[in-house]
């Protein structure tokens, strides 16, 4: 899960957040951290290589933009929790309604005598 990764530095998740907001150039991105360009450069790399951001070139510039569709792991991977998460709570639900159903039978045999 390359996002996961990518987005586990706290300056590479500001830069997606900088970046959900409006596509910056790298510069633009780069004044806004106390790193080295060069540092900047590579998280950017990192954010690319991870799918997570798309660069363009405009004239000497790069101009670096979000990719929704790099977002796309991180549903996948939420919606396979939600989906292991609300089978296994149905089987607990199954479970405690078969346990209440047998104290029920239990109850009422004993009543019964």
């Amino acid at each position: 899960m390359q996002v996961f990764g990518a987005l586990v530095d706290p300056i590479r998740s500001k830069i997606v957040r900088l970046l959900a907001g409006r596509d910056l150039t790298a510069g633009d991105v780069a004044a806004r951290f106390p790193v080295a360009r060069p540092g900047v450069s590579r998280h950017l790399g990192v954010l690319l290589k991870a799918h997570l951001v798309t660069v363009r070139k405009d004239a000497q510039r790069r101009v670096y933009s979000l990719n929704p569709a790099g977002l796309d792991e991180i549903d996948k991977w939420l919606k396979n929790c939600r989906r292991t998460w609300n089978e296994r709570l149905d089987a607990l639900g199954r479970h405690l309604d078969a346990v209440a159903e047998a104290e029920k039978s239990k109850k009422s045999a004993r009543d019964r005598k």
